[in-house]
């Protein structure tokens, strides 16, 4: 049996990784596909569909699932031309916040406390059951998705697990950063505008 982890992967790396070891195989093998989601375990039975086999799901716990797929010689016979439809669509209940870094510390006072409530802050995000749908960084809060930030680790794990991080790109110039960022991408007043226009709930630390 190959193993092909996935846990913690954004769409739709699951199923590029699992048609790798497909590609891979010269035999009969078994594949166990570990997940952390429902929505990959249904692209990855597109994926095993389009070639003429089946996927057999199991779930060994609140945010585990297991996939078996049993490949072999046949697979290159009755594999479909057509691509399976993939959808990366992200559970409703991250559709619902949205998180806004305005500033580079949280609240007013100490700066070098507020800098290290604010690291804190976004850390506790990477803990949630459930993660936000997108972070909007502007003003100074720009300077945290930038080189030398000391939340690019956490920041970074996020955006593999299928968070948008998004800074403003007028901020990053006003400071000096367009070259630095280092997670993310940059985007404009309006998109920031549009996504806190239709979020179901905002957060500002």
């Amino acid at each position: 049996m190959i193993q092909v982890n996935a846990m913690g992967d954004a769409c739709p790396i699951p199923v590029i990784k699992t048609k790798k070891a497909l590609d891979a195989l010269t035999g009969p093998e078994t594949l166990e596909i570990l997940v952390d989601n429902e929505v990959a375990t249904e692209n990855l039975k597109k994926l095993a569909k389009s070639r003429g086999l089946e996927a057999r799901v199991t779930k060994k716990g609140e945010k585990e699932y297991q996939v078996l797929i049993q490949a072999g010689e046949e697979q290159a016979e009755t594999e479909t031309s057509q691509n399976p439809e993939i959808s990366c669509e992200v559970p409703a209940a991250r559709k619902k916040t949205v998180v806004v870094i305005r500033s580079s510390k949280m609240g007013e006072g100490d700066e070098d406390l507020g800098r290290l409530l604010m690291k804190g802050y976004l850390y506790a995000l990477t803990q949630l059951d459930e993660l936000p749908k997108t972070i909007l960084f502007y003003n100074s809060g720009a300077y945290l998705t930038c080189e030398g930030s000391q939340s690019l680790e956490d920041l970074k794990k996020m955006e593999q697990e299928g968070v948008e991080i998004l800074t403003c790109g007028t901020c990053l110039q006003h400071y000096g950063l367009s070259e630095k960022l280092a997670v993310g991408s940059v985007t404009n007043m309006y998109v920031i505008v549009e996504t806190m226009a239709k979020a179901d709930l905002i957060l500002q630390p």
